[in-house]
């Protein structure tokens, strides 16, 4: 019984291992960090021309943050977004752009149910719980450093 059961162990991680597909983790990363860093050039573009023309570095910030949450909504919703992000993989998704990305794609997906129960409703389905999260863990840091720092 044993012996049965240690054939059909040997066939089955055989099978698997001729059907699987071979990992390209090498390229994989190599293409996550060209195409994330040229995202970060380009935000650092617009870093640098907004305080060459005199903008404050804290307002230079939050231009920064909203010109690359718009180019990323943009790019999702004439599709490219998704395009580049299967190429480069997870070098679109560590970036604000790929925030922006995963409010309008399931935005885009779910139109056609309405702009209240499809738009509305599904356009925070991926990152409601990170603003959910994101939101609560602040708060609780804020209410800890009032209570620390009085």
């Amino acid at each position: 019984m044993q012996v049965k059961e240690n054939k059909i162990k040997e066939n089955f991680h055989k099978v698997t291992d001729e059907s699987s597909p071979k990992s390209k983790l090498a390229k994989n990363c190599v293409y996550a960090f060209i195409v994330g860093g040229l995202i970060c050039d380009i935000g650092q573009f617009f870093y640098n021309l907004l305080i060459s023309n005199g903008v404050s570095m804290e307002d230079t910030s939050t231009w920064v943050t909203i010109i690359m949450i718009f180019i990323g909504a943009l790019l999702t919703g004439i599709g490219i977004y998704d395009k580049i992000a299967n190429f480069a993989g997870a070098g679109t998704v560590v970036p604000i752009t790929g925030f922006a990305n995963s409010i309008v794609a399931p935005a885009i997906e779910f139109k056609k149910e309405g702009y209240i129960l499809g738009v509305g409703a599904k356009m925070f389905t991926i990152a409601g719980p990170v603003l959910v999260y994101g939101i609560g863990s602040s708060i609780i840091v804020g209410v800890i450093y009032y209570f620390i720092s009085r």
